[in-house]
């Protein structure tokens, strides 16, 4: 599906999709990919982000007489319903306690050789995944939506609720727990994993 994801062009569409069908199915098609990548980034599951999407768009089809805002705040809305549902998932689904330990079990028979403390999930995409599924629910969410999403800390601020300066504090904080989660030995590698990590 053709990502068209342009917030500044839903101020019209909008309106018109509190009383149009089409016009809803048009903000779906529009907005669907970024969505379904974001969905994707967080479960590392082509199949599970696909349903986890459908679940988004269906919650905002039942919420959407209730949204009172415009442009960018509706694809803000899309990233807050769909950072609720993949969190309520991940609580959920017993899958991913099954991804943390395969991830435990790899990186304990695997040398680890990405020892640069560098956020690029081109250079070892295996070992961005396994770290950053060791971080909480909200710091999986930030890391995500900054550096996959490319969302301003303001934006963020406003999908996940909070201040510029709670949210810039807390990027930090994941920040170095994915580096040191990156580093040799890290806790993906020690038994039982640091999955409660706070």
């Amino acid at each position: 599906m053709r990502n068209n994801s342009d917030p500044k062009n839903d101020g019209q569409l909008i309106k018109q999709a509190h009383s149009s069908p089409e016009a809803f199915a048009k903000l779906y098609r529009r907005h669907y990919d970024a969505i379904f990548r974001y969905c994707a980034h967080r479960l590392f599951d082509r199949h599970l982000a696909e349903d986890v999407t459908s679940t988004v768009f269906l919650t905002a089809v039942k919420n959407f007489r209730r949204f009172k805002g415009a442009e960018i705040q509706f694809r803000n809305w899309l990233y807050r319903i769909a950072t609720n549902a993949v969190n309520l998932h991940l609580r959920k689904n017993i899958r991913r306690a099954n991804l943390l330990k395969m991830a435990a079990e790899k990186a304990h028979n695997s040398d680890c050789t990405y020892s640069e403390h560098k956020i690029d999930p081109r250079a070892n995409p295996a070992a961005l995944k396994e770290a950053l599924l060791t971080l909480r629910p909200r710091y999986q969410a930030i890391i995500t939506l900054r550096y996959f999403e490319n969302l301003k800390l303001t934006e963020i601020a406003q999908v996940l609720g909070g201040s510029n300066g709670t949210v810039r504090s807390q990027l930090s904080r994941a920040l170095a727990r994915l580096r040191k989660a990156l580093d040799c030995g890290a806790a993906v590698g020690r038994p039982g994993g640091n999955t409660n990590e706070r």
